[in-house]
């Protein structure tokens, strides 16, 4: 999972620096696959507005711009087609150092020109760009542009391990870096949406055990022509997600944000009821990466009276998706079981990140959450007015209590943990903790699936206790010597396989007509439960087991064979009860 830097902060309140920072996500378990510096660096370049412009007077491609940088105007010759009065520019200082130039002071066909109108290319933000850079119109003048565009940043990339699925969103790396740090973390800005139309969409859940949760709401009068803010815009980006439209990228953020991934429909385009049931055989849907592709009775889907609106958890149908026109939407948050999303994208060969976290498992607790954070950012940027959520809520994973034994834990860590720093640790963690006679009964909240058992308990607590914090001790063995019993049978082996001797392991059990045949024996020790006819009873010698050896290789064109066995045989008429450990 690739975000930027600030974004976390913006959520986590923690002093270190980015080394740090990476260091003890690290040390929590949390692999930092990457994490480098956003776009080239460059210095003395400020928020610039072209306050007028006129014609170089000896060249024709040549414009004298005006560029206001807050304290004062400087006359700066530009060559670019868009320049023109009225835009904010990205104006480079005499002094700057750009990636590739460093700018001085200068005449340009017998004109002064006290700086540089740059490109995205030139202050290497990009590979190839057209004309200079207009910034925003809210910019303030003389601001430094790496701060104005929030350019000192890092990119970051996590690669997680399929169990920390908490931790595939900004606010579940920020709740565990709060945990890991000690740091005060800010809760997710969200508000409850006023109820400003009435129309309701009526949902039917059939399949109650695979989509235990369901949640929706219809949103009227939205404008998916809209522009989102350069901050959202920006965060997107810097997360490896393309932008498509408004609504769809609000989704998106939301997905990045909290984890929960949200579908919207065009409105207009549904029929009926919403209808969450498993597909048909050989039900078609065309997805919204425009392929068409026939499910299985195992595919859960999202329905209406039409057919297969959307692939539950993988992706939705391109017949209902929303386009620039879409004025009304559904939009939905839904909570699905794992284990019925999991290995359905990769048997279509698809991939996408709602599957990601839907089949590792998302925080079924922030369904309805998540709704409302999407819907008050499509009402601010994109318009519109909300109706009332329709939820669908049957029997949602138990979390069950786990014990957890100091005794065991000291055990398992060669070191013993004060009892008030592992219940500090879990209170860190969110985990509900009770104390007992041996130890604690701890609760795992919605969002962490893969504590379930004593040992997941006891690796939380040496996660966040410091593996740094365990001493290291050089293993100890203690050596003895053989009895004379073993030292001789290893002599013999020994002394046999350097004859050309090879040595065979067979069964202790023979067939019962071999045993009486063989070695004339009428009562032999019978086994109760057999794990076969033919090894039904206890040989008495080894002549028996071998004899099979020999037959096994004649059969196999080995003429001369030289072997031996040194293993147990059985005197007696007592049966015995097999037992396989």
């Amino acid at each position: 999972m690739q975000f930027s830097e600030n974004w976390l902060r913006s959520y986590v309140n923690t002093s270190l620096d980015s080394d740090a920072l990476n260091h003890v996500m690290i040390m929590a378990g949390l692999d930092v696959d990457d994490s480098h510096p956003l776009g080239a660096t460059f210095s003395h370049v400020v928020v610039g507005e072209i306050v007028s412009i006129k014609k170089h007077p000896d060249a024709d491609r040549l414009q004298m711009c005006d560029v206001n940088i807050g304290d004062k105007t400087l006359q700066i010759v530009c060559g670019a087609s868009n320049a023109r009065q009225g835009i904010k520019v990205a104006c480079a200082l005499v002094g700057a150092k750009l990636p590739l130039i460093d700018i001085k002071e200068a005449k340009v066909r017998g004109v002064e020109s006290f700086g540089m109108l740059c490109s995205l290319k030139e202050l290497g933000l990009a590979e190839e760009a057209e004309g200079i850079l207009e910034l925003s119109h809210d910019l303030k003048n003389g601001t430094d542009l790496r701060v104005a565009l929030d350019l000192n940043d890092q990119i970051t990339t996590l690669k997680l391990t399929p169990n920390r699925s908490d931790c595939l969103s900004l606010w579940g790396v920020a709740r565990e870096v709060a945990a890991i740090t000690t740091s005060s973390l800010s809760p997710i800005a969200y508000e409850v949406n006023p109820i400003k139309q009435s129309e309701k969409k009526n949902v039917v859940v059939e399949e109650k055990s695979a989509c235990p949760r369901y949640c929706g709401r219809i949103i009227k009068n939205v404008d998916n022509t809209k522009t989102l803010p350069d901050w959202m815009v920006s965060r997107l980006e810097r997360s490896n997600i393309k932008s498509i439209s408004p609504i769809v990228d609000i989704t998106n953020y939301v997905l990045l944000e909290i984890g929960q991934p949200l579908h919207a429909f065009d409105h207009d385009k549904l029929q009926g009821d919403i209808v969450v049931r498993f597909a048909k055989a050989e039900e078609p849907i065309h997805l919204l990466n425009d392929t068409k592709i026939k499910l299985s009775k195992k595919d859960l889907v999202i329905a209406d009276s039409s057919g297969v609106i959307a692939f539950a958890g993988v992706m939705g149908g391109m017949p209902s998706s929303v386009t620039e026109t879409s004025q009304t939407i559904f939009l939905e948050s839904a909570f699905f079981d794992p284990i019925v999303i999991a290995g359905k994208a990769r048997a279509y060969n698809l991939s996408t990140d709602s599957s990601y976290r839907f089949e590792r498992g998302v925080d079924f607790a922030n369904t309805r959450l998540a709704l409302e954070r999407a819907s008050s950012l499509m009402i601010e940027y994109c318009g519109g007015e909300a109706g009332e959520i329709t939820e669908v809520l049957n029997i949602l994973p138990s979390r069950n209590e786990i014990h957890l034994r100091l005794k065991k834990l000291n055990a398992i860590l060669g070191i013993e943990v004060p009892s008030q720093d592992v219940e500090r640790i879990f209170h860190q963690l969110g985990f509900e903790v009770n104390k007992t006679i041996e130890g604690f009964k701890v609760t795992p909240p919605s969002y962490r699936f893969d504590i379930a058992i004593e040992e997941d308990l006891i690796e939380e607590v040496v996660r966040l206790y410091g593996y740094d914090k365990i001493p290291s001790h050089q293993p100890v063995s203690h050596q003895t010597i053989l009895p004379t019993s073993g030292t001789c049978q290893r002599d013999l082996k020994e002394a046999l396989t350097s004859r050309g001797f090879y040595e065979v392991v067979t069964y202790s059990f023979i067939e019962n007509d071999i045993e009486k045949s063989l070695h004339g024996n009428s009562n032999p020790i019978q086994l109760q439960n057999p794990i076969a006819s033919q090894m039904s009873t206890m040989r008495s010698s080894l002549w028996g087991s071998h004899l099979e050896v020999l037959t096994y290789n004649l059969n196999r064109q080995v003429s001369r064979l030289n072997i031996f066995e040194i293993a147990q045989t059985f005197q007696g008429t007592k049966k015995i009860l097999l037992r396989l450990k």
